[in-house]
């Protein structure tokens, strides 16, 4: 059975993925969904990441399992949660893709380098054996799969933010992509999990 790609992004009312700058402290905490998440992350996943945020996620992840009070929550300072120690457990020992033409080396555990985007490459990624595939921000690859329909699964944790300005999490996408919705459940800190199936 073919692996799905399930894109994960936190974003603003107003569609924003992060700031300008690309920072994500305006991302309102939301225990019940932490609590849901980590349920699911049982067993070696894969993880498809664009350079940018491969590095970022390379700067923090590796340590955070090591700090003895439990990891920090990267969106929210001084917060910690059992919920942000399964995560970091999860994304460690995850396989690790990284698409970059700039990258030489990697040195974070399960991690390889595929120096440009192919289509083909992804499908046969797709069907290897294993779990499914999740893809957190990385909008330049997110964007690629998008155009190429290799997105199985949206699921968009819609804030009760408005940022006025920002990152777009896909962009130039050359068609329209219709999606069925699977799920829209609100929290009780004004998040909305959206989730929703590509047709293909």
């Amino acid at each position: 059975m073919t692996r799905r790609i399930i894109a994960f992004n936190r974003v603003s009312a107003d569609g924003y993925f992060s700031k300008p700058d690309g920072k994500l402290d305006w991302t309102v905490p939301e225990e019940e969904l932490d609590k849901g998440a980590a349920e699911n992350m049982n067993g070696q996943g894969t993880i498809i990441f664009g350079r940018k945020t491969y590095e970022m996620f390379a700067a923090f992840w590796p340590h955070a399992a090591d700090d003895p009070k439990g990891p920090e929550d990267p969106h929210s300072a001084g917060r910690r949660s059992p919920e942000t120690k399964a995560m970091a457990r999860y994304i460690n020992d995850a396989v690790k893709i990284v698409f970059s033409r700039t990258l030489k080396d990697v040195y974070w555990k399960n991690s390889r380098i595929i120096d440009r985007f192919d289509p083909r490459q992804v499908e046969a990624i797709k069907n290897e054996p294993g779990k499914d595939i999740m893809i957190f921000g990385s909008g330049t690859i997110a964007s690629q799969l998008a155009q190429n329909n290799l997105i199985d699964e949206y699921q968009f944790v819609v804030g009760p933010v408005v940022l006025g300005d920002g990152r777009a999490l896909i962009s130039g996408v050359s068609k329209t992509l219709r999606l069925d919705l699977l799920e829209a459940k609100p929290y009780k800190n004004g998040n909305v999990m959206l989730r929703y199936a590509a047709r293909k």
